[in-house]
């Protein structure tokens, strides 16, 4: 039987699991990095950290298979990170040269870039999250229950409206989003940056 709880401390390390083994795409992206809390470190952990309540936990028999997590205030949350969250990450992971190419490079620059997000997209759109459901428990409506739980948080918080980004290559990913409402607010390189209002 699948349950929506809320976070607790006890699923901290889950949450970097999870990050992990959907980290490719939707995909187990444990085989790509030799770090395995590279993932989590950036688009997990800072929101149990920073923001516990708007964290939700996707719990089967087995345990938790999957969360969605977020902020109401995007470029709060970046001004939050870079105070509170990520000048530790940058002293344990130092900046690798150019010529290193591997994924976990890639993830460390992305720690010592930071969370931004544009003014345009933030008037609109001041929330946004992150969804992740492990494949067991995919198929199941469990990623709609999941959104309408981080959206009923938003709705009774009064924020007007929610983004999420997602990589091109997750076609499952897009079409999750464009079935349940979301509309694309800018294309890039990486993916597409999807908005939602909620008032």
């Amino acid at each position: 039987m699948l349950q929506i709880r809320n976070y607790q401390t006890t699923d901290w390390e889950t949450l970097y699991r999870i990050c992990l083994e959907t980290g490719d795409s939707g995909a187990d992206a444990t085989h790509l990095y030799t770090d395995p809390k590279l993932l989590g470190h950036f688009y997990a952990a800072p929101y149990a950290s920073l923001e516990p309540e708007l964290v939700f936990v996707l719990e089967d028999g087995s345990g938790v298979c999957g969360y969605i997590l977020g902020t109401t205030d995007s470029q709060g949350f970046a001004r939050k990170m870079e105070q509170d969250w990520l000048p530790a990450l940058r002293l344990a992971y130092p900046l690798p040269p150019e010529t290193n190419t591997s994924r976990d490079a890639a993830m460390i620059r992305i720690i010592h870039k930071g969370y931004s997000v544009s003014d345009t997209i933030a008037l609109e759109y001041p929330a946004h999250l992150h969804i992740d459901i492990l494949a067991r428990a995919q198929q199941k409506g469990q990623g709609k229950l999941l959104m309408q739980t981080f959206f009923r948080a938003l709705q009774t918080r009064g924020v007007p409206g929610v983004h999420l980004g997602v990589g091109s290559r997750n076609l499952n990913g897009i079409a999750f989003y464009e079935r349940i409402g979301f509309t694309r607010l800018e294309e890039h390189p990486w993916g597409i940056t999807f908005g939602m209002k909620l008032v």
